[in-house]
């Protein structure tokens, strides 16, 4: 299960308000999204978490034991396919859901609504009680730490050999407001935690990486810093002339990578003179998909 997007820039405006829970999105938000989603191209969110679950599904059944024979599919909160049709659908063929929320680091307040809504989804179902398990936490799971780990070194690898040992790495995740955070720091250690489990995956000395926010709402509160924005004039302050990004909670390419990341840091970076690379996204990297798989496997034997 996954945030969503739109399909089209058409859809953006009924898009925004599933987002913000039935209210409308004023018009010039309406067109900045519109905007960032034209540079892109427009979102692949929804075509990689199909392919990751039809990955983590033909992983699941070649090495399935005792009959157990398992089927996936992708739901969305935001968008079509939305989780209560993807439950529907799923009913006619399956005794048991396991809800896999692809956010690593779990937070009560933050993915309730994901909770939700598959509990909801699950009850609608009448023609068999279905069994509910849900994964919640897995931000230190072996198999994606090594992904993200992996990841890290092959970005590395295309610097210039001499600059290779010395580049910075800057861990980032989606900023929230701080009243949110207040209320549940855990979920920001995890965060960090991490980022800390990839730097020394790596072998990453501590003056070499720092953890960081991006994608802060557009709205006047106060939110979660520093932002990646933040830290560039600092790196130029201190001579660096190239870094890398790389986020340890988004799991595909989306609007907050290849726009975020992909454009908005990079304008920072090549602003102060640095020259900027970003971690290929886990998409469909093997060891995320026996990732997820093992965090399945986990789940169905409880």
């Amino acid at each position: 299960m996954t945030y969503g997007s739109p399909k089209t820039l058409a859809e953006v405006p009924r898009y925004l308000k599933n987002v913000y829970g039935g209210r409308d999105a004023d018009a010039e938000n309406i067109r900045e999204f519109q905007r960032r989603y034209k540079l892109i191209g427009g979102s692949p969110l929804i075509k990689i978490t199909k392919d990751q679950a039809s990955a983590v599904e033909k992983e699941l059944n070649k090495n399935s034991r005792d009959g157990l024979v398992f089927k996936t599919a992708a739901g969305m909160r935001f968008s079509r396919p939305f989780i209560d049709d993807v439950v529907a659908k799923l009913a006619h063929d399956v005794d048991e859901i396991i809800g896999i929320i692809m956010s690593p680091q779990y937070s009560p307040i933050i993915m309730k609504g994901y909770l939700e809504e598959l509990k909801v989804a699950v009850t609608k179902v009448k023609q068999k009680k279905l069994k509910l398990k849900i994964a919640t936490d897995w931000h230190k799971e072996q198999y994606f730490i090594e992904a993200l780990a992996q990841r890290v070194k092959q970005a590395l690898k295309k610097f210039p050999k001499k600059a290779r040992d010395s580049v910075p790495v800057l861990f980032s995740a989606h900023s929230m407001p701080k009243r949110v955070i207040d209320k549940e720091p855990g979920y920001i250690d995890d965060l960090k935690e991490t980022a800390s489990l990839v730097a020394k995956k790596v072998g990453l000395p501590k003056k070499r990486w720092m953890f960081c926010y991006q994608s802060a709402g557009h709205t006047p509160e106060e939110w979660l810093k520093p932002d990646f924005a933040d830290v560039m004039p600092e790196l130029q302050k201190k001579g660096q002339k190239y870094i890398l990004i790389a986020p340890v909670q988004f799991l595909s390419d989306h609007l907050e990578i290849l726009y975020d990341v992909g454009i908005g840091a990079r304008e920072q970076a090549e602003k102060h003179g640095i020259t900027f690379a970003r971690t290929e996204s886990l998409n469909t990297s093997p060891l995320f998909i026996h990732a997820l798989t093992s965090i399945v496997q986990k789940e169905a034997a409880k």
